[in-house]
Order: structure tokens, then C-alpha cells, then sequence
């Protein structure tokens, strides 16, 4: 079934830390991009705990009369996508737009995204062109980008760019989730019917470092597998069955020796204890990797903390929050 509601409103959603240097320049193009739209839009900055100034500039974009801009400052560092979270929470279009804020990809780009949604998609993702990023980003998101299709078995080229569009059904239903680890992108595909990817531009980076160091990234890594599968439990276990039936055959395999050709046939009992050692060291995998079910079974059902706390929200209109809870 094709979405044919009209787009009466977008809004760009970018999470900010640490982007003083870029700040200016990105305002200044996104609310260029988005003067070329036909509908209305906002452009919800979300201050992710940065230790620069920041929020300062956010708020001074934010406080202009008449401006698009809204400033949501976080209380501290919750991570990109809880940002992200947060300024879901304050969207009042029914198409957002997410967007990084180093520049990297095109502000210019957001025009594409809209115009695509309207034909009746619900995500469209994008797809980096000629990246710019180091050898070893690149490889890193290529391997991500694996891991991600094969847990969840959709197939998308470029899960790591945050340049994508949602429309509002989408938002909705991932602001009803409330995992603590939440990749968008991934939990976004999970309720979206039709979704598409656009081959978008990719620039270098010109201010500051990027974000994600290797432990980012090697955090990042471990959030995904536990928040997308409990594969590594089950492999765990049948790792465990393994086990235990080499074990077994291995017992039976000696005691056959022992029978037909003599106890030197069988090590004189020493291969028996190591088969018998082999079964039991599987039975504790076994159990290890069932427990781990139930457990991982519990930590799903019960991971209901807030991912963020909103200290404040700027904006030169008044601020109207969806049905989610500021501190939600």
C-alpha cells in the first residue's frame, strides 16, 4: 500500500556535540536547502552535552524573531541517536529529515529526500558517494553494514548515514519503543512498508575530529549485536551441542576400541576421561547458552529507562512536545 499523504510540513532534526566551528555554516545551509521547499519547515538542533559553545549558538539561532530554528539542550552526553530521540520528541512535521552536523553530507541534499517521500515511501535512506572518510571508517561501516543485514535480513547499502527521511507514522511508532540501545535506521525499517535509498554526496570534514573513536565505534559493535539478535547466545548453545557430541562419539568411539582390540586400544582410560570431560564442559555450554536466552529474554522485556533528560528547549515560537514525555 502506497503512502499518499501529502508532506505539509518537514522538519530537520540534527543532533549537535562539540560543533562550535561548524555550527554557523550549517544553519545557514540547511535553512537555504530548505527555503527551496514548497511546504513549511523547522529545524530542531539538539544539543547533545557538548563542552563547547554549542548551545550558546544554538540558543542565539533559536532566539531570533521569527526563526525555524529549535534548540533542545540535553543535560549531558546521551549518545547520537538518543539526540536524535529527544528531537523526535519535539517534531511537529510529517516528514523529518535527520542530518549530521559535520557537514559531511549536504544540507543541499534535503530537497531530494522530500521530493522522494512524496512519491509514497516511508523511509528513504541514502547511500554515501565517493566517501571521504579514512580507510579505516570505511571498512569499519562496511562491516557494520553486514552485520546489520545479516541480524535483521534487510538489505540496505548504507545503514551508518544519518541523511534519511521519515514520515511521521514511522516516528511515532519508534517513540513508543523505549530500548535503551536504539539504532534508527534499523529500528526504523522495522515498521516501514516501502522504503528506498537515493545515492547522495559525501564531502570531506571540515572542522574539528570526527566523533567516533575506535572505542565509539567497538561500543557501537557490541550495541548493535545486543540490541539486534540473540544469535551469539544461540551460537553459544550449539556450540555447547557440538561439544557434547564429539564428547559422546568419542566415548562410544573408545569403548568400542576397548571392546574389539584391548584396553591399549582405549589409552587405558585416559581418552575416556577427556570424552567424558568434552561431554560435560558441552552440557555447561548448553546450559550457559539457554540461561543466556531467558536472561537476554528479560533484559528485552525490561529495558525501560529513559534515554534522555531534556533540560531545555529554545525556540522563538511556542513549543508544543509530541505525546512522548520530555524526559522520555
Amino acid at each position: 500500500m502506497i503512502n499518499n499523504e501529502p508532506i505539509k510540513k518537514v522538519s530537520v532534526v540534527i543532533p549537535v556535540f562539540n560543533e562550535q566551528e561548524s555550527l554557523p555554516e550549517l544553519i545557514r545551509r540547511t535553512r537555504a536547502a530548505c527555503d527551496l521547499l514548497t511546504m513549511p519547515y523547522e529545524v530542531i538542533l539538539v544539543d547533545d552535552g557538548s563542552s563547547d559553545d554549542s548551545a550558546l549558538l544554538m540558543e542565539a539561532a533559536a532566539s531570533e524573531p521569527n526563526s525555524p530554528v529549535v534548540a533542545i539542550l540535553l543535560n549531558r552526553n546521551y549518545g547520537q541517536h538518543s539526540a536524535i530521540m529527544a528531537g523526535f520528541s519535539h517534531v511537529s512535521g510529517d516528514l523529518i529529515v535527520t542530518l549530521d552536523a559535520d557537514l559531511q553530507n549536504p544540507p543541499e541534499e534535503i530537497p531530494r529526500l522530500v521530493e522522494k517521500a512524496a512519491e509514497g515511501y516511508d523511509v528513504v535512506g541514502t547511500v554515501r558517494q565517493n566517501r571521504q572518510d579514512t580507510w579505516f571508517r570505511r571498512r569499519a561501516s562496511r562491516v557494520i553494514n553486514s552485520l546489520i543485514q545479516k541480524a535483521t535480513g534487510k538489505s540496505m547499502g548504507d545503514y551508518g548515514c544519518m541523511l534519511r527521511a521519515y514520515r511521521r507514522p514511522i516516528i511515532d511508532a519508534m517513540l513508543h519503543c523505549h530500548e535503551r540501545s536504539t539504532f534508527i535506521p534499523i529500528l526504523a525499517n522495522t515498521f516501514a512498508r516501502r522504503t528506498v535509498e537515493i545515492p547522495v554526496l559525501h564531502a570531506e570534514r571540515e572542522f574539528g575530529d570526527s566523533k567516533y573513536s575506535l572505542l565509539k565505534l567497538i561500543n557501537l559493535m557490541y550495541d548493535l549485536i545486543t540490541c539486534l539478535t540473540t544469535t551469539p547466545l544461540r551460537l553459544l548453545s550449539i556450540f555447547g551441542s557440538i561439544t557434547a557430541l564429539a564428547g559422546f562419539a568419542l566415548a562410544v568411539m573408545l569403548l568400542l576400541l576397548r571392546l574389539f582390540f584391548g584396553a591399549e586400544w582405549a589409552g587405558r582410560g585416559v581418552f575416556t576421561l577427556f570424552a567424558l570431560l568434552f561431554m560435560f564442559i558441552g552440557a555447561q555450554f548448553v546450559g550457559m547458552g539457554l540461561l543466556g536466552e531467558y536472561i537476554g529474554r528479560i533484559y528485552n522485556d525490561v529495558r525501560a529507562r529513559p534515554r534522555y533528560f531534556i533540560q531545555r528547549v529554545v525556540s522563538s515560537a511556542p513549543v508544543t512536545p509530541s505525546s512522548q514525555e520530555k524526559n522520555s
